[in-house]
């Protein structure tokens, strides 16, 4: 029965790899820090990949700091670097686009029948070498309790869906949606495996439509 899991994430990159062309790869590593029941500080980075780990054409590191009054509250203060190279291959140069960002975030969640519901807010401060740039984003995402394994062990179906706007013209940036498997390994480590498919209009920062996202989250607490 543990091994279920890991062949559902087997199985879904199977299929991923034989029914999208062009994948990419969208790799994730998050380590979170929980100092008490309201403040936390996280770290993340990213690499990601226009084909199937070839191609490789954005980066990212970014930090944030969350206060927690309530279950159902976040407030969050990030930022970090986000580097976009150009198409064709591996970091190529010139890049696309250089960009230190930082961003206030609110999310809101709640539980319906069982299923976890989140909605994020976020406002972008975008201070990039083409110039400075606002933008606000908007993401819906559901996490579904498949099968209860054991009091430390849960899968889930996951997903989201996201837009991207901006106070300029065209004013509409992007749209994202993904969906696939969570799976806590234990209290503190959950690994996700999504595809992800991406529609850009008219961007100069990180591109492509297909992805395999992959992503491991550890979470450390404080006494």
């Amino acid at each position: 029965m543990k091994k279920r899991p890991a062949l559902l994430s087997v199985y879904l990159l199977a299929a991923l790899m034989t029914s999208a062309q062009d994948l990419g790869s969208w790799n994730i590593l998050n380590l979170k820090y929980s100092l008490n029941n309201k403040w936390s500080m996280a770290g993340e980075a990213q690499l990601r990949s226009l084909k199937f780990y070839d191609h490789f054409h954005y980066y990212e590191v970014s930090g944030a700091v969350t206060y927690q009054p309530g279950p159902m509250l976040r407030w969050t203060l990030g930022g970090g670097s986000y580097q976009t190279y150009a198409e064709g291959g591996d970091f190529l140069r010139p890049k696309n686009q250089e960009e230190w960002r930082l961003w206030p975030q609110v999310t809101l969640q709640q539980t319906l029948y069982g299923i976890n519901i989140e909605h994020r807010y976020r406002f972008e401060f975008r201070f990039t070498d083409k110039g400075y740039r606002n933008r606000y984003r908007y993401r819906f995402g559901f996490n579904a309790p498949l099968a209860r394994l054991s009091q430390q062990q849960k899968l889930q179906i996951t997903g989201f869906a996201e837009i991207f706007f901006t106070n300029r013209e065209p004013y509409f940036e992007r749209i994202r949606t993904a969906a696939g498997f969570n799976y806590r390994i234990s209290q503190s480590v959950s690994w996700v495996t999504l595809y992800l498919y991406q529609y850009d209009y008219k961007l100069t920062d990180e591109i492509g439509r297909d992805f395999l996202v992959v992503g491991f989250y550890c979470e450390f607490r404080g006494n």
